[in-house]
């Protein structure tokens, strides 16, 4: 098991790349597959996650290549020229990659078996199954339906259906978009809340018509995709423990000199903003510079400097737009001032890890007073952080919040289990130590 040990930190300063967005990259690579002709993406996320999907379209024979420079090669014959894997597909703990596969290969005409490691292996796919089903594929999983493994009957055409989705998930419409390109008909979609739309933007750079209006989304199968040159931006999820860092890094010492990171080319989708907005009304000054699109993304240069935080109250779509980001706004409102409420987060439940019961126990250890609710948390901050050993759960972003709250602790923070980190962040320790943290991995 490898370790991280961090101690306090008082000033971070400096700029770094940021990996390459994990929900993009997944995306690209899988309409890559689907494409006629090849496909090119950059900057794509080679972390296990990510090459989990790129595994999988290889067992489905695609042709992929991978240069040193960050850049894949995916070359696309169509989705009629999929084959039916030879053995079970794994995909270790990538539920997008799960989900949106589920989704994919209900439109082959073969027979598929996705699995993953125990933590996959017990996140919900009923709502995924129930509406793919209703295309038309067949469908089973463990657990009375309920969980992986799944094995997918597809079926060429589906029917396209209207569907009002239970819960505001991007995987869950991503996995329906999907399967209504191999549909016959439009599909129709309305979300409860807004949530990411990074398939809805990359659909158009492969060639494809989606509409998409105030009250759904709608596709109309079946549809060819044609390969593309896409660029993936800087994943603000990955982002955002850097820019906590730099706020919140001194909050232990006195009199120590703030300083600034910078992070180039990042994606600023508005649908993942929420984070942002957050820590903006908590008294945070976090610049952009440069707005651009890039491949149908919006993309900026985000620049962080210290400052003294208030808490806030987060709810409703502000919590969709920033889901991923749970963890490190919990630090966050562990060093602001005040009293930090955040509810309708019930998805966290069903992450890598119960989110709110494992922030809620290993901030504890840190001297952080914080509730445990139904759907959220409450947080009284302002206390002085201790370091204290802690534990991941295996969970990345859990891993990489608390090694954030340990720059900002008195004495020694040890987090446990880190390799998980490796999902999202290859380079995590690196990056922080470029801009003048104090961590050390220790592998056993």
């Amino acid at each position: 098991m490898t370790q991280l040990i961090v101690r306090p930190t008082a000033r971070l300063s400096g700029t770094v790349p940021v990996p390459g967005d994990k929900s993009i990259t997944h995306r690209a690579i899988l309409l890559a597959a689907l494409a006629d002709g090849p496909t090119v993406i950059r900057r794509y996320l080679p972390a296990d996650d990510c090459l989990r999907s790129l595994a999988a379209v290889e067992a489905l024979g695609v042709a992929v290549e991978k240069a040193p420079d960050l850049r894949l090669r995916i070359e696309g014959k169509g989705a009629a020229a999929l084959k039916e894997p030879a053995s079970l597909i794994d995909l270790g703990n990538s539920g997008t990659s799960l989900r949106l596969l589920t989704g994919l290969l209900s439109g082959q005409p073969f027979v598929s078996v996705l699995t993953g490691d125990a933590s996959l292996r017990r996140r919900p796919m009923r709502r995924v199954i129930e509406p793919l089903t209703r295309m038309g594929a067949e469908i089973f999983a463990w657990g009375g339906g309920e969980r992986a493994p799944v094995v997918v009957q597809g079926k060429r055409p589906l029917k396209a259906i209207e569907v009002a989705l239970p819960v505001a998930s991007a995987q869950l419409k991503s996995a329906l978009l999907l399967a209504a390109l191999s549909a016959d008909g439009t599909t129709r979609m309305t979300e409860p809340a807004r949530s990411r739309d990074h398939t809805e933007r990359l659909l158009p750079q492969f060639g494809a018509a989606v509409a998409v209006g105030e009250n759904g989304i709608s596709l109309t199968g079946p549809q060819r995709l044609r390969g593309a040159e896409i660029e993936i931006p800087g994943d603000l999820s990955s982002a955002a423990f850097l820019l906590v860092a730099a706020i919140i890094a001194g909050a232990s010492a006195t009199g120590a000199a703030g300083g600034a990171i910078r992070l180039p080319s990042v994606g600023v989708n508005p649908t993942r903003t929420g984070l942002l907005e957050l820590l903006a009304a908590m008294g945070a000054k976090i610049e952009t510079e440069q707005p651009r699109e890039v491949s149908g993304e919006p993309v900026a240069d985000l620049i962080g400097k210290p400052a003294a935080l208030r808490g806030v109250t987060a709810a409703g779509s502000k919590i969709v737009a920033m889901i991923d980001e749970f963890p490190i706004l919990c630090v966050a409102a562990a060093v602001a001032k005040g009293e930090t409420l955040v509810r309708d987060a019930g998805e966290l439940r069903v992450k890598e890890s119960d989110r709110i019961a494992v922030m809620g126990e290993e901030l504890r250890k840190l001297g952080v007073g914080i509730e445990e609710l139904s759907d959220g948390v409450r947080i009284e901050g302002g206390a002085s952080l201790r370091g204290a050993v802690c534990n991941s759960h295996g969970d990345h972003r859990i891993a990489m919040a608390l090694a954030v709250a340990g720059l900002a602790a008195r004495g020694e923070t040890v987090v446990e289990d880190v390799q998980c980190i490796e999902t999202s962040f290859p380079g995590f320790v690196d990056a922080f130590r470029q801009l003048g943290a104090d961590m050390t991995l220790v592998a056993d």
